[in-house]
């Protein structure tokens, strides 16, 4: 089972677009919304060394940002990540 988690803030149009991507995949994912929370933003910069949300990480590795996940989605990397590409090489 994959880890997903997304650092948000709920005015950010970015992280709906993040996660419109990962809901469309039918993924799960653990969204920690930084907007009033210093302590899980401070976490966010820690672990990604940016400051802009969203910053999306799975199995504690960083993809990065809106941006970037797309980038991972388009160029199959994400489904790469996931092991879907596994999956798919299995059923045929």
């Amino acid at each position: 089972m994959n880890k997903i988690e997304i650092y948000t803030k709920s005015y950010c149009p970015y992280c709906v677009r993040a996660k419109a991507l990962l809901d469309a995949k039918g993924l799960s994912y653990q969204e920690y919304e930084v907007s009033t929370d210093r302590a899980r933003l401070q976490e966010m910069v820690e672990r990604s060394n940016r400051r802009t949300v969203p910053q999306v990480f799975l199995n504690n590795q960083h993809i990065g940002g809106s941006d970037d996940l797309a980038v991972a989605e388009s160029s199959g990397l994400l489904d790469e990540l996931l092991g879907l590409q596994l999956d798919i090489a299995a059923q045929q």
